[in-house]
């Protein structure tokens, strides 16, 4: 069915209908995003309209991704609606071909645009991410140095004699580049002997190269100065672990890292969280594409009932809620990665499936 003239038909129905879909999309979060980076950014000293757009052009897969669920559901319910109105669906019907068969072009279509988004548009997502954050902190300039409370895991580093805990308030460059950086020095009593407040610290080999640094000790006036480096036995691989979020971080580095991790005992919940919500995105759209269907397929020449297509929606929406949820527990290790992200997924197709074989086949 899939690969006949009909097969081809609906196909290339479902994937029309899903371009336009995304065009749609992209041109409502581009402007929503672009309004909302000019509203927060536009009073930093190196903010620039040109910079704004480029901004959110770089960020635009990350939110995409995030809407392609729904996305599928809205393409299957628009596509299967309008094949009702046009009797071409009583006609397929008529003609012997059941629901299995002729959704099976819509599944395969919804699985096609799983992958992709699992291999292209999640990488160029991690990849914009970054450099929006990079983009950020060059505009920051010296406005950086407000301080708020830090975004990352404070790091602990014993070298030699020197104990020390560092912080920052942004971190890029895989984690080895720290902006509003702090470094706090304890002696063998655990008292604090010097503090520093660095506009950057950048990790190279051996040591931490702290930029536009303030220095205060305990009962002297503080001194700036331009450069410092701190000795550090931390390596590059194990900062990197250690700070770079998962969802700066490609599908196809995702292994990688996650045996890095462990490599270092660091918990990698997070990472294989991930992992596997990247791995089941296909069977999460084949999902979402049997929900509309059971909303979807009962003939109506002018208007489909509006309660049906409002529990579809919704039915839609709670599904990811559920797959947002649990993905959250399982990133914490309250419930294990594997079972986080694929159970949602997995009682959701069983109960699509279940409700077209109740529909269809009594």
């Amino acid at each position: 069915m899939i690969f006949g003239t009909l097969g081809r038909y609906f196909f290339r129905r479902y994937m029309l209908t899903t371009m336009w879909f995304f065009l749609g999309v992209i041109g409502i979060v581009f402007l929503v995003d672009f309004s909302e980076t000019a509203g927060r950014l536009s009073n930093l000293p190196g903010y620039t309209v040109t910079g704004g757009l480029l901004m959110t052009a770089v960020r635009l897969p990350l939110i995409l991704q995030q809407t392609v669920p729904f996305v599928a559901l809205f393409v299957g319910m628009t596509v299967l609606i309008g094949l009702n109105r046009k009797y071409e669906l009583v006609v397929t019907r008529a003609a012997g071909i059941s629901v299995w068969q002729f959704m099976s072009p819509f599944i395969f279509g919804a699985f096609l645009i799983g992958i992709g988004v699992m291999t292209i548009l999640n990488p160029l997502a991690a990849w914009g991410q970054r450099q929006a954050a990079l983009v950020e902190s060059n505009w920051r300039g010296e406005s950086s140095a407000s301080k708020s409370a830090p975004e990352v895991p404070w790091l602990r580093q014993i070298s030699g004699d020197d104990d020390m805990i560092i912080g920052a308030h942004k971190i890029l460059e895989d984690g080895t580049l720290l902006v509003d950086a702090v470094l706090v020095h304890f002696d063998s009593g655990g008292h604090i002997i010097l503090r520093q407040d660095a506009a950057s610290a950048k990790l190279e080999d051996g040591y931490w190269l702290l930029k536009n640094v303030m220095e205060r000790r305990p009962g002297e006036i503080g001194l700036r100065k331009d450069e410092v480096r701190v000795r550090t036995n931390l390596k590059r691989d194990f900062v990197q672990q250690r700070l770079t979020a998962p969802e700066t971080i490609a599908f196809f580095d995702l292994s990688n890292r996650i045996e890095a991790a462990k490599s270092f005992g660091l918990p990698t919940k997070a990472l294989e969280t991930q992992f596997h919500s990247l791995l089941s995105q296909p069977l999460l759209l084949v999902a979402m594409t049997l929900i509309a269907a059971t909303v979807s397929l009962k003939f109506s020449r002018f208007n489909q009932s509006r309660s049906v297509i409002l529990g579809g929606i919704v039915s839609g929406f709670v599904l990811y809620v559920i797959t947002v949820l649990v993905k959250a527990f399982g990133s914490s290790g309250v419930v294990p990665p594997f079972v986080a992200t694929w159970i949602p997924v997995t009682v959701a197709l069983a109960l699509g499936a279940t409700i077209l074989l109740h529909q269809e086949d009594g």
